[in-house]
This record gives structure tokens, C-alpha cells and sequence, in this order.
């Protein structure tokens, strides 16, 4: 039965009994190079109550984590905040073998777990609505599409936890289960990672619910997510706040990415001019070659950037298929306040370098050049411009810094 697996005491009568995914690499898309957590929550009241189950093949684990602590049978209530199936992968085997009295769930909640599992008996709660589970109450606020139109985030007001759900996570998977145990560069990292890849498309969100939250009352001692670490040392509760909200603002810094995609190397020789007339001006640069960095950790670079410059081949009249992959994903989270050029190389039509334009032009980003292109292979004094190139552009995005 697993009797191995042991919950964690996180704070009086609150104990951590989710599981940890060592080996997950890939997230829809996002790769997950240091594996992630699915954080479930029991709490010891009258109403014994769990918040949030875990990705479905890791329900023995919490089960058992349950078990070292009460035996399942006797949870009387269990709060589901996020309907996305690695939070609520477990949830019909959980019901099953608690039976609980009620599962509480948003109303757009139950519309999502319905279409997953069927009707399994949902109550439905929203903003402002509470539960009492003897000396502790839970209060509920909805945080719709942060990052599912089902999103909501639960307070326990006896512990003083906020549990967040996406919000404030990281994938990160550990032997550790606080983040002040975790080296702060990890954790910078890996929650800027999770941030550019999970809700920077719902920025203007994000500011709205941390300049709410003041006026919500709500004395947060510990924040407590489902995926990645906890947080609990005021300095710590201070840093994750401020670093979504620095996240969410996206105000120009003096940080360039040059992205690019190539065939016979000559894309590949425009990026390394344009990269060093960029770091001739004193701005910090990554050059990212796609056939050795995915997606996600693209629009990572791209979230902490100022300067975007994407590169590419034309192959069969169209940007290199690498390219498009890449900007379709990084398009969808919606990048703001971004400088921005194409560039790229071609035989005969050279219609890559100006798809690639058309997309920076989707996403907002200024473009002070036109596309940059040179045929076959790139000559002396191609590199040349290519290089005068980039260090207009860094001079450019250094001038927005300063504004």
C-alpha cells in the first residue's frame, strides 16, 4: 500500500500530500528540465478537507500520503481551485475512495470537470463565499483565466495560507518542499520560465490581482501553489509578489535574445554579427540556435528581453519550419513592450525574413529596420551591415531603458 510515502506537516494541522514527477520533461509543449510537483493539501478540522488532488497516475502516492496522516475514508470535504488534469487528474478515484460529503469547485468548474469525468456532484462556490471546517474557514476568490476560466484560489484562515493553485508555482520537482531551501538563481529561473510560458499572455491580469489582493484583507502568511516549492519567509512572500508584478509589467531592459533557424549556415553567420554588434553597445545578449533550444526556453529569453531579433532561412517559400513553430507559440503569449527585427537568407524568393516581420508586427513589437536578408551566402561586408545592424538596435533599446 505504500506505506513509504509520508505526508508533510506544512503548519498546525495543514500537511503537504502531493507528489513528486521526477522525470515529466515535457508540459503541453513546455519543457520541463528540472521535472515539477502536483502540490495536494490536507487540513485536520472538524471537516477534514482536501485542497486539490494530482495528476492521475500519482494517486496512490497521495493516497497514501493521506493515509499517514488519517485514513482517507474520513475526508469530508474536498476543494478543487483549477479543473487542468494535473490538479485534478486523481479527482474521480479520490471521490471514489473518500465518498466525501461536498467537493467544492468554481461554477465554470464544474462546467470543465463535468465535461472531463461526468457529474460527480460538484458545489459550487464564488468570490466572497466561505466554508466553515470547525476552527478554521476557507474563503474563496475566483481568479478567472489566471491562468483557466475555472481558476480560483482558496485562504485558510486559522494557518494564514493562501493556496494559489498555477499561481506563484514552478515546475520544479525537489526533495525540498520550501523555496527558501532552494538556491535563489533556481528559483529565478525556473518561476521567470514558468511565468513566460504559462500566464505572461494574462499580464494585465496579474497586476489586476496583486494591486486586488491588499483590498481582500487577507493576513497570508504562506503561499502555498501546485506546482514547485512553498513560500513562507515574509522576504520570500515580498520577492514572489514583486517579481510577478515585474513579470507582468515587462518594461524594456537592457537584455536582446537573437533567435534564429538555419540550413547551410549562412542564417547562422548574420546571427553571430548581429549578436556582437548588440554586445558592442554594452547590452547583454543570448544567441539561441532552434535546433538546440525549445520553444519554451525561447520565450523565456524573450520575456526578459528588450530587443527580440528572429532569423531564418526561406525553404519552399516559407520561413524555415523551425521558425514557425517558434513564433506561433511565442505570438499566443503575447510579448509587450518589445524592439524587434527579422532577418535571414535565401536562393531565389526570400519570403522568410519577411513572414518573420509580419509576426513581430502581430506581436507589437517595434521594428525600427526593415527585414534583413542576403542571398546564398553572406559576404564581408553583409556581416558588416549585419553588425552595424545590431548595434543600432541595441543603441535603440538602450534609449527606451533610460526613458
Amino acid at each position: 500500500m505504500q506505506e513509504f510515502f509520508k505526508a508533510e506537516k506544512i503548519a498546525e494541522n495543514v500537511y503537504w500530500v502531493g507528489a513528486v514527477d521526477w522525470n515529466v520533461r515535457n508540459f503541453h509543449g513546455y519543457e520541463t528540465g528540472r521535472g515539477s510537483t502536483y502540490n495536494a493539501f490536507l487540513v485536520i478540522d472538524e471537516k477534514i478537507t482536501l485542497i486539490d488532488t494530482v495528476k492521475a497516475p500519482f494517486v496512490d502516492e497521495m493516497l497514501a500520503r493521506i493515509r499517514s496522516v488519517v485514513e482517507p475514508e474520513k475526508i469530508d470535504y474536498i476543494i478543487s481551485n483549477h479543473a487542468e488534469p494535473d490538479h485534478s487528474g486523481a479527482l474521480p478515484a479520490t471521490i471514489a475512495a473518500v465518498k466525501p460529503e461536498k467537493v467544492f469547485v468554481s461554477a465554470l468548474g464544474a462546467k470543465a470537470l463535468g465535461a472531463y469525468y461526468g457529474d460527480l456532484g460538484w458545489t459550487t462556490v464564488k468570490t466572497g463565499d466561505s466554508i466553515s471546517l470547525g476552527k478554521g474557514t476557507v474563503s474563496f476568490v475566483e481568479t478567472k483565466m489566471l491562468h483557466w476560466p475555472d481558476s480560483m484560489v482558496s485562504y485558510l484562515d486559522s494557518a494564514k495560507i493562501l493556496f494559489s493553485q498555477d499561481a506563484f508555482g514552478m515546475h520544479l520537482a525537489g526533495s525540498k518542499l520550501w523555496a527558501d531551501e532552494y538556491p535563489k538563481y533556481i528559483l529565478e529561473y525556473e518561476a521567470g520560465k514558468y511565468f513566460a510560458n504559462i500566464i505572461n499572455h494574462l499580464a494585465q491580469k496579474i497586476i489586476d490581482l496583486l494591486d486586488a489582493l491588499p483590498g481582500l484583507k487577507l493576513d497570508i502568511q504562506m503561499i502555498a501553489p501546485d506546482h514547485g516549492p512553498l513560500w513562507r519567509r515574509p522576504e520570500d512572500l515580498a520577492w514572489i509578489l514583486e517579481f510577478y508584478r515585474k513579470c507582468a509589467l515587462q518594461a524594456p531592459v537592457p537584455h536582446a535574445l537573437v533567435a534564429y533557424a538555419t540550413m547551410w549556415h549562412s542564417t547562422e553567420r548574420l546571427a553571430n554579427a548581429i549578436a556582437d554588434g548588440i554586445r558592442s553597445t554594452g547590452v547583454e545578449v543570448k544567441v539561441a540556435d532552434l535546433a538546440v533550444n525549445d520553444r519554451s526556453s525561447v520565450m523565456t529569453e524573450v520575456a526578459k528581453s528588450g530587443l527580440i531579433v528572429f532569423g531564418a532561412p526561406t525553404m519552399n517559400n516559407q520561413m524555415f519550419p523551425a521558425m514557425a513553430d517558434v513564433l506561433t507559440y511565442v505570438k499566443g503569449l503575447r510579448p509587450r513592450n518589445k524592439i524587434g527585427m527579422a532577418f535571414g537568407s535565401f536562393g531565389w524568393s526570400g519570403e522568410g525574413a519577411r513572414q518573420i516581420a509580419a509576426e513581430l508586427t502581430a506581436m507589437g513589437a517595434e521594428q525600427p529596420f526593415e527585414a534583413f536578408q542576403v542571398k546564398y551566402m553572406p559576404t564581408t561586408d553583409d556581416l558588416k551591415a549585419a553588425f552595424e545592424k545590431g548595434a543600432e538596435l541595441g543603441r535603440a533599446l538602450l534609449s527606451r531603458c533610460e526613458k
